[in-house]
C-alpha cells in the first residue's frame, strides 16, 4: 500500500526532558528529519543546569520517568538531582537521541516566511523545517533581585542556578536570599556546615512534609526488567498527587481541607518556638503559592548556626546585606535563591511568525496560547509546556507526554493534508482562555498571595481544573479551531478601507 503523508522536516529546540521525550516520539511516528538543537554540552536541561546542593525533585522518583522506560535505580524517594541528570542521559543514549542532538548551538533567530521556519544557530548555521518544537522550558532563566548595590559587593555571590562549586562553604558566613523551593533544599544541606547562616525571607512558604526513604537493593532488585510493575508503583503516586494536592489547589474542598490541615500540623509540631513558627507562618491560602515539601527545612531553620532574618533588605553594600532596621548582616558568600523568569520561555530567541509577527508584539499584552501548545500567527510551531500547563506539584514529564502526543496528532493532520498548515485561530485562543478565567474563582491561586504563578495583570497562568480534564482536552485536535488554509497576504493597495482603518 502506498505511503501518501507527507515527512516533515522538524526542528526541536532543546535537549532537556521534553526535547529528549520529542526526539523519540517523532520518529517512532516515522518521522526522520529531525534536527535537535542544544545550546549547552550534554542533554538534561533543568537537571543539567541546577546542581546546587540539596538538589532533589519534589515529585516521587518513580513518577518522575518516561512512561515507555522506568527506572528501577532511584536510591530514594526523592531522587536527587545528579540521579535524574544521569537517568536523562541513559534515556537518551538508549534512544538514539543524544547522536542527534547539535551541542553548544543555540537558536538565534527562528522566522516563519514562504511557508517553511527558516532557523539561524549561534554558530551561524541555517536551517529551513516545516515544524518547530520550542521544548525549551519553563524555568530556565535565573531572576537576580532588583536591589540596590549588589554589584558592590565583594565577597562571593551567586544564583542558585548558577551554582560556584569553587568556593567552599564550610565555616563561613553565608547570607540566601529566598525562601522558596530550591533555598529549602539548600538551606537544609548546608546548614549542616557553614559558619553561620542568615536566611534572608520576604515571604514565608506553606511546607509540606512527605517522608523520603531510601530504597535498598532488594527494592530495586524486584523493580528491574519489570516495567509493568514500575509502571503501577508510578501511577499510585500519580493518583494520590491528583486526588490529593491537585485537587486542593483546583477547587477541592476536602482535599484542601486535608491538605491546609497537615501542613499547618507540619508547621505547629516541627518548630517549638512561637516566635519563630510565627515568622514561618504564612498568611495566605495553603497552595497559593507553589507548596514546598521538605521533611527536613525546619529542622535546618531551627539550628545554632541559622538565623532568619524577616526585616526587609534596604540595600546590599561591599561587606553584606543591610536590612530596613540599619543593620548591617556582613557575609562571606551572598546566595541568590530568587527564581527563574517564568513568562520567558523561548525567549529571548528572536521569533517571527506569519507577517513578520514577532513574539513580543504577539505577547505584547498577556502570554497567551491555545491549549497551552500553539500560538496563533505561529504556523507549524509548537510551545511545549507553555502558558497554563498544569505545573503544580505534578510531574512535567507526565505533562509533556500528553502534549507529545497531542502535537503528533496535529503533526498527522497535515501529513494527511487535512490542515495546510497548523495554526490555531485568534477566536480559538479566546475561547479557550475565556474558559481557563471562567475556572480561575475557584482555585487558591487567586488567594491574595504574590507567586511566579501570576502574570503582570495578576492572572494565574495555571490550569485550573482536574489533571482528568486537562487530559481530556488534549485528546484529540479539534480541527474548527485552526485555519483550514494558509492566509494570503495582502499589499496595502488590495486592502479594503475597513480593513487599512482596523
Amino acid at each position: 500500500m502506498t505511503n501518501n503523508r507527507r515527512n516533515p522536516s522538524v526542528a526541536v529546540i532543546g535537549a532537556g526532558m521534553t526535547g529528549i521525550l520529542m526526539a523519540i516520539r517523532l520518529r517512532e511516528a516515522g518521522i526522520s528529519d529531525i534536527t535537535i538543537l542544544e545550546k549547552a554540552d550534554r542533554v538534561g536541561g533543568t537537571w543539567r543546569e541546577n546542581t546546587y546542593p540539596g538538589v532533589a525533585c519534589d515529585v516521587p522518583a518513580h513518577m518522575y520517568t518516561y512512561s515507555f522506560r522506568g527506572n528501577p535505580e532511584w536510591s530514594h524517594r526523592f531522587a536527587h538531582g545528579d540521579e535524574i541528570q544521569a537517568y536523562m542521559e541513559q534515556v537518551a543514549g538508549e534512544y538514539g537521541v543524544t547522536g542527534q542532538v547539535r551541542f553548544n548551538e543555540s537558536l538565534d533567530r527562528c522566522h516563519y516566511r514562504d511557508g517553511k521556519w527558516h532557523l539561524v544557530t549561534s554558530k551561524g548555521n541555517t536551517l529551513v523545517v516545516d515544524f518547530v518544537v520550542a521544548a525549551t522550558g519553563i524555568l530556565h532563566h535565573p531572576a537576580y533581585p532588583d536591589i540596590p548595590g549588589l554589584e558592590t559587593y565583594r565577597g562571593e555571590m551567586f544564583h542558585t542556578a548558577r551554582w560556584n562549586h569553587d568556593v567552599g562553604l564550610a565555616g563561613k558566613r553565608v547570607g540566601i536570599i529566598g525562601t522558596g523551593s530550591t533555598a529549602t533544599q539548600v538551606i537544609a544541606e548546608i546548614s549542616k556546615s557553614v559558619g553561620h547562616l542568615t536566611v534572608f525571607q520576604r515571604t514565608p512558604q506553606w511546607v509540606c512534609s512527605v517522608p523520603d526513604r531510601t530504597y535498598s537493593e532488594a527494592d530495586k532488585a524486584r523493580l528491574r526488567g519489570n516495567q509493568k510493575l514500575m509502571g503501577k508503583l508510578s501511577e499510585r503516586y500519580a493518583f494520590f498527587f491528583r486526588h490529593v494536592f491537585t485537587a486542593a489547589v483546583t477547587g477541592n474542598r476536602l482535599a484542601h481541607a486535608y491538605v491546609n490541615w497537615t501542613t499547618r500540623r507540619n508547621l505547629r509540631k516541627s518548630v517549638r518556638d512561637p516566635a519563630l513558627r510565627a515568622k514561618l507562618t504564612p498568611d495566605y491560602k495553603v497552595g497559593c503559592k507553589r507548596l514546598v515539601f521538605s521533611s527536613t527545612f525546619y529542622q535546618a531553620m531551627q539550628r545554632e548556626n541559622v538565623y532568619l532574618e524577616t526585616t526587609g533588605i534596604q540595600r546590599v553594600s561591599e561587606r553584606g546585606v543591610v536590612t530596613t532596621d540599619g543593620t548591617e548582616h556582613e557575609l562571606d558568600v551572598l546566595i541568590l535563591a530568587t527564581g527563574f523568569k517564568p513568562f520567558n520561555f523561548m525567549r529571548p530567541m528572536d521569533l517571527s511568525g506569519r507577517d513578520g509577527l514577532s513574539i513580543d508584539a504577539a505577547w505584547a499584552d498577556k502570554v497567551q496560547a491555545y491549549r497551552s501548545v500553539c500560538i496563533p500567527g505561529f504556523p507549524n510551531f509548537f510551545l511545549m509546556l507553555g502558558p497554563n500547563t498544569p505545573i503544580g506539584n505534578y510531574s512535567v514529564i507526565a505533562m509533556s507526554e500528553v502534549q507529545a502526543n497531542y502535537v503528533l496528532k496535529l503533526i498527522d493532520h497535515w501529513r494527511q493534508g487535512r490542515l495546510a498548515t497548523v495554526e490555531a485561530t485568534g477566536e480559538a485562543r479566546a475561547r479557550f482562555n475565556a474558559y481557563l478565567r471562567a475556572g480561575m474563582g475557584k482555585t487558591v491561586w487567586v488567594g491574595g498571595c504574590q507567586s511566579w504563578y501570576l502574570d503582570q495583570d495578576g492572572d494565574p497562568a495555571m490550569w485550573p481544573y482536574s489533571w482528568e480534564q486537562w487530559v481530556k482536552e488534549l485528546e484529540e485536535p479539534e480541527l474548527d479551531d485552526f485555519l483550514q488554509e494558509a492566509p494570503v497576504r495582502k499589499s496595502p493597495a488590495e486592502l479594503e478601507p475597513a480593513e487599512k482603518a482596523a
